[in-house]
């Protein structure tokens, strides 16, 4: 997959679990830009990608995120790692 492609689908996973079709989520988006971007909804949204790209993220490295641009990048390494 390419950057665009896994974007789109983090993209996606944001508006559905967010329940906002017009959601804006852009590389820099982070826990601060969202409103109801809680711990829960962090542990939901990580559960979504986990199953879309058929991951499984070490919690430590998930922690140290700062922000959508990161996830996207991490997911990247991971599919090429993988």
């Amino acid at each position: 997959m390419t950057r665009d492609e896994v974007f789109e689908e983090v993209r996606k996973i944001f508006r559905d679990n967010f329940d906002d079709e017009d959601l804006i989520v852009v590389d820099e988006t982070n826990s601060k830009d969202i409103e109801d971007w809680d711990s829960i909804e962090h542990i939901n949204l990580v559960i979504a990608m986990e199953k879309k790209f058929g991951l499984k993220f070490n919690i430590k490295e998930v922690g140290k995120l700062a922000n959508v641009g990161e996830m996207v990048d991490l997911i990247l390494r991971m599919l090429s790692a993988g």
